[in-house]
């Protein structure tokens, strides 16, 4: 069972917030072996949904995502760094995470649309949620992305 926690950057214990950047450079720089500006200046005006879990008596971070306000980023809002670890992957957790993340920032931007900059891969897992491939794959450090609309 995961605990879903919906906080802004302010609302983010020490704690939370390292936990966060670890599991963020555990899957993005280190798994995905990309070297890149992770800690880019947007975490502090998003919101970010934190999924715990409980393994062995103790909290652990197994899902993530953040959500950006239309015209931070992009026009439309957007929705990113979005993460499972391996403890919860295969399990119906990332579908979960997006299904949540997306019934939020709905409510919190009512009437915008949805931008993300999705991994090639992922396109027809992102297109069960309605988002639509709006661009041509593109290199983003050394992996095939597309931007995505819903």
């Amino acid at each position: 069972m995961i605990q879903w926690q919906w906080c802004s950057f302010t609302d983010l214990s020490g704690a939370q917030l390292y936990e966060v950047l670890a599991q963020r450079q555990q899957v993005f720089i280190l798994e995905q072996t990309c070297l890149y500006p992770d800690i880019d200046g947007y975490d502090l005006d998003a919101h970010h949904l934190l999924g715990w879990r409980d393994i062995g008596g103790r909290q652990v971070l197994v899902a993530y995502l953040r959500c950006l306000a239309p015209g931070a980023k992009y026009d439309e809002m957007s929705l990113g760094r979005i993460l499972t670890t391996g403890d919860v992957r295969g399990s119906g957790a990332g579908r979960e995470l997006v299904a949540h993340g997306i019934q939020y920032a709905e409510q919190l931007h009512p009437g915008h649309r949805i931008r993300i900059g999705a991994q090639q891969r992922l396109e027809k897992f992102y297109q069960d949620f309605g988002f639509e491939t709006v661009s041509a794959p593109y290199d983003e450090d050394g992996i095939l992305h597309i931007e995505m609309l819903r």
